[in-house]
């Protein structure tokens, strides 16, 4: 495809309003939008600046006018939107979680392989540059062995009884809420940034409200509010996450330390501008920019000056204009597609069955989503 691809955006809320953002930042332009009704379309059309409002998600894929096809919609309604955009011959983007279970995620790759589409998840912490400047410095080598690998993932939107979302209703957003919203996010990071591959876990959920207001009724929750996790890895490493939507205070706290016999690497999301490089004689704060940035992944997603902070939106920025690039015939390094979706998923499961057996449970493999991460040869020992 030599022209810019053109967008249709399924989903009005929130995600929808980002996701078109990206498409307008890469240039291209949004065809059509779709929503729960003609009338919410309708408002949200006038709102992200598409073209039309599609009568329904299915007119929308339907379109000639719509090469990628946009899922921002509740995670329960993803499989079957996106089995329709691949028979269709569409590219896809859709938002994570992929499915809402390992058969459907299982079943969307397979298809998309098939049909040689374009399909990608916005696992978009990715794109930070100081995260492809640590990805880059650990793959040569820098870090030594990595043996410990540990973070959180912290927010507070759920944080009072009265707050709630489509998410808290597991026929909805799923079995698992916490770790299947935003957990996954940092073990894909982790996995992308190190080359490490989670092979088992151990896993406690958790919730600090039994029961959430909805329209003045109190409902029982049956999704967790929280997860604490063990893990260990293919590489012989060790690690913990803490994950919470019930932490006040704290917006957006993505945070990692991967810690080698070398040196440790720290990114925090809510600072993006700095990348933390700990050695036993030196602690270095790097900042982030095309100037203070030393290996190509960093540079290539680094567009300010340090100072200068790239946030959440300049990174989703990043997957999309990613993202189509592929669509037009190019391979982007790094780009999270749905076989990274179908990770997460394995992920989740393994999550929910040991909290509810309290015993470790083995994550099976899906080949290799990270067989690009180049290694250096000190690396390259340890998968040995």
């Amino acid at each position: 495809m030599a022209s810019m691809p053109r967008a249709g955006i399924i989903g009005t809320g929130f995600m929808g309003s980002v996701h078109a953002h990206a498409v307008r930042t890469a240039g291209s332009t949004i065809s059509a939008v779709a929503g729960s009704s003609h009338a919410s379309a309708g408002l949200a059309a006038a709102k992200l600046g598409a073209g039309v409002a599609a009568d329904s998600p299915e007119a929308l894929i339907a379109r000639d006018d719509v090469d990628v096809v946009h899922i921002c919609t509740p995670n329960a309604t993803h499989a079957d939107l996106a089995r329709k955009a691949i028979a269709a011959g569409k590219a896809v983007v859709c938002e994570k979680p992929l499915a809402t279970s390992v058969e459907d995620a299982r079943e969307l790759t397979e298809l998309v392989d098939r049909a040689g589409v374009v399909a990608t998840v916005p696992f978009v912490y990715r794109f930070y540059p100081a995260v492809r400047e640590a990805r880059d410095r650990i793959a040569r080598g820098e870090a030594g062995r990595l043996w410990l690998l540990h973070g959180s993932y912290l927010q507070d939107w759920l944080a009072g009884a009265e707050a709630t979302n489509w998410r808290v209703d597991p026929a909805l957003g799923g079995t698992s809420r916490a770790f299947g919203d935003i957990g996954v996010h940092w073990c894909d990071l982790m996995e992308f940034t190190t080359g490490h591959r989670i092979t088992r876990i151990m896993a406690r959920t958790s919730r600090a409200h039994d029961q959430r207001e909805t329209g003045g009724t109190l409902s029982s929750v049956a999704t967790e509010d929280g997860a604490v996790l063990l893990f260990e890895t293919d590489l012989g490493a060790t690690g913990s996450l803490v994950v919470s939507q019930v932490s006040p205070g704290r917006k957006n706290r993505l945070w990692f330390s991967f810690d080698g016999t070398e040196a440790s690497f720290s990114f925090n999301q809510e600072r993006p501008d700095t990348l933390h490089i700990g050695r036993a004689d030196s602690s270095t704060h790097l900042p982030v920019g095309p100037q203070t940035l030393s290996t190509t992944g960093g540079r290539r997603y680094a567009t300010l000056p340090p100072g200068h902070p790239q946030g959440y939106q300049d990174s989703f920025n990043a997957f999309v204009a990613d993202s189509y690039a592929a669509v037009q015939g190019q391979d982007p390094e790094g780009l999270p597609t749905f076989r990274d979706g179908l990770r997460a998923a394995l992920l989740t499961e393994a999550l929910v069955r040991s909290a509810a057996r309290e015993t470790w449970i083995d994550v099976p493999g899906i080949g290799n989503p990270l067989d690009s991460f180049k290694f250096s040869p000190a690396v390259e020992r340890q998968k040995q």
